[in-house]
């Protein structure tokens, strides 16, 4: 349980950490334009973070039935999703403030905003159960379109992701598991649950 305290840790301080790995490599110049990216399988892919649209006709919201059932991932939805959102919104500042930045400065500021982020949520986060912290990672995957495996292992590495990704399976979680509600019957109850919360149902 303690283990999966410290995935959620590392993979929230990951989310807002990641799109920095890769910093410019020449001063940007009048004909430059600094960009966030992210690669992969070899492709640099441009990172843009947009702003979340809640369309809700395309889910239905839980019904006064599945509320009463499932009260206790409402209360752990409740109760993460500030820190997913929380992470989104600091990765958001984060690329607004690195802009121009030489690469010497960003990593200086990095390392000033992973002790703020430290002190923000270290306290909280211990005290989440191993049920919380498996809503946390689901949520964080929601929020970035990245698994928890994937946003590890582009700040930590992939020797430090699948050491945590072998105690998560061993409390039934796998972190390359994609959070994937249109297929996935775990996960579209908990969208629903996510979005009868932003949308003040419950």
């Amino acid at each position: 349980m303690h283990k999966l305290k410290i995935i959620s840790l590392t993979v929230l301080f990951t989310v807002v950490f990641a799109p920095t790995m890769l910093y410019a490599q020449q001063p940007v110049g009048s004909n430059r334009v600094l960009s966030y990216a992210s690669v992969v399988d070899g492709d640099t892919i441009p990172l843009v973070h947009l702003k979340t649209v809640v369309i809700a006709r395309k889910w239905a919201l839980l019904t006064d039935k599945e509320i009463r059932k499932n009260q206790k991932l409402i209360r752990n939805v409740k109760k993460v999703l500030p820190y997913a959102k929380e992470a989104r919104r600091r990765l958001q500042e984060l690329e607004k403030e690195m802009a121009g930045m030489s690469a010497k400065k960003q990593k200086e500021y990095v390392k000033q905003v992973e002790q703020e982020v430290l002190d923000d949520f270290y306290e909280d986060l211990e005290k989440l159960t191993f049920s919380q912290g498996k809503v946390l990672l689901k949520l964080v995957d929601r929020e970035t379109g990245n698994t928890s495996y994937t946003l590890v292992a582009d700040l930590r590495g992939k020797f430090r992701a699948s050491f945590y990704n072998t105690f998560a399976r061993m409390f039934g979680f796998n972190m390359k598991e994609r959070y994937d509600p249109k297929n996935n019957k775990d996960d579209n109850l908990l969208e629903r649950v996510v979005r009868s919360v932003e949308l003040g149902k419950i």
